[in-house]
């Protein structure tokens, strides 16, 4: 192969971009393949192709690889970024676009990178805080007056979700809070426009979004503070950051996650067609229902109509029924009278012979007392001999010892009186 061509005047060889490469490519080859690297895995993507593209980095550099689709079937294990990983492979020169480009034939899982770590770390202590319990997530609002976003100006998913909005409901009013999503000063900016949001209240859900990217360009959004702000926040918050792959803490501690930022979108806002189709269906209701009742209505007010152009026919009917009603009431009258004047007929029949029964009964009871007070009839006892004696009072002397000597006494007996004076009283 001959050399590059030499500068007449300088005697400096001018190369030719290609050859230059190709050269660089070749003492690649020579120096270093094949070669092993450790590193952490950032911006990790699989091609429909089935190949794989991401860089390998730690604290000093980066480089970008490449794994075909070959290679990457052999993995026993879906490498992600932060992911700390030994590859081996060769090193290379991506000649379109002049690159340095490690090409992966295998790769081994050699721990977890030092971001992950953290990210692990954090997850794990606020999830034993119960920052992640689905029972204190709340429901996003079915029909929001204003919808919050919280993202950079200039940031793609502030366009994407602003036309997803717009699509869907151009009816709702949209507050934009910026703040970075990426870099050192980008974790304090989400904080004050989280703060802001909370402060003003003027939206009823807030979306916090960000397009995809590496780990460490997503580590914004894993800020304790950050998480915290979002749990203590006054509206519902849906987390749109990166892609359905991504994951941050803040994912964890919104009420919703969405997998994209345009997703996030379309979950906090129903299209407008679907509010207008149920307002018109709620509408044809309403209107069905009133027609009916119109009809109902209508009805009665005929039959009320008729009733009253023809008031001789409801005269008629009331005089029937007023006929009716005395003629119930005679026959009610004359059947209680005859059967009163029978009830009587049959008092009066049988008045007569109660009385005597009653009279006969009664001279017998007085027969039989009769019969049972003439033995103690007092008169009876004093025909046999026996007087009674009394005082002038008329008390009974019973006893000797109630007499004394030269008291009056009367003595009553069968046939009269005899008055008596007590001599001297002999006790017995």
């Amino acid at each position: 192969m001959p050399g590059p061509p030499q500068s007449p005047s300088s005697g400096v060889r001018i190369w030719p971009v290609g050859s230059l490469l190709r050269a660089i490519a070749d003492s690649l080859e020579a120096r270093f393949n094949p070669v092993a690297v450790q590193g952490e895995v950032s911006g990790f993507s699989r091609a429909a192709s089935g190949h794989c593209y991401f860089s390998l980095k730690d604290e000093q550099g980066q480089v970008r690889c490449a794994m075909f689709r070959r290679a990457a079937g052999l993995l026993d294990f879906s490498p992600r970024d932060g992911q700390l990983v030994e590859v081996r492979g060769r090193l290379g020169v991506y000649e379109p676009r002049g690159e340095l480009q490690m090409v992966v034939e295998s790769m081994r899982q050699a721990g977890q990178g030092n971001l992950f770590e953290q990210f692990l770390l954090l997850k794990a202590r606020l999830e034993a805080e119960g920052l992640f319990e689905a029972s204190r997530k709340r429901p996003l609002p079915l029909l929001p007056r204003a919808i919050g976003v919280v993202t950079s100006l200039g940031a793609a998913a502030l366009h994407d979700v602003v036309t997803a909005l717009k699509r869907r409901a151009p009816h709702v009013p949209v507050v934009i809070y910026p703040a970075s999503v990426q870099g050192a000063q980008a974790p304090e900016e989400l904080r004050q426009a989280l703060r802001k949001a909370a402060q003003r209240a003027e939206v009823d859900v807030l979306l916090l979004v960000r397009g995809g990217g590496a780990m460490e360009d997503l580590w914004a959004f894993n800020d304790e503070q950050l998480a915290r702000l979002i749990v203590a926040s006054p509206v519902p918050v849906v987390c749109g950051v990166g892609h359905e792959t991504d994951f941050t803490i803040a994912d964890f501690c919104a009420d919703l996650r969405a997998p994209t930022p345009t997703a996030a979108a379309e979950m906090c806002a129903q299209p407008q067609a679907v509010w207008l189709g149920a307002l018109a269906l709620a509408r044809d209701r309403m209107q069905g229902g009133v027609e009916r009742q119109l009809q109902v209505h209508n009805q009665r007010l005929d039959w009320a109509a008729s009733r009253v152009s023809r008031p001789s026919h409801l005269v008629t009917r009331q005089q029937a029924r007023l006929t009716s009603q005395a003629q119930r009431l005679r026959h009610s009258v004359q059947s209680a009278l005859q059967l009163e004047q029978g009830r009587l007929q049959a008092l009066v029949s049988a008045f007569p012979q109660a009385v005597d029964g009653a009279v006969t009964a009664q001279q017998r009871r007085l027969e039989r007392a009769q019969l049972r007070l003439e033995p103690l009839d007092p008169k009876l006892v004093l025909q046999r001999g026996y007087a009674w004696l009394a005082d002038l009072h008329g008390q009974a002397i019973t006893s000797a010892a109630a007499t004394t000597p030269g008291q009056p006494l009367r003595a009553t007996l069968a046939d009269g009186e005899v008055d008596l004076t007590v001599s001297a009283p002999r006790l017995i």
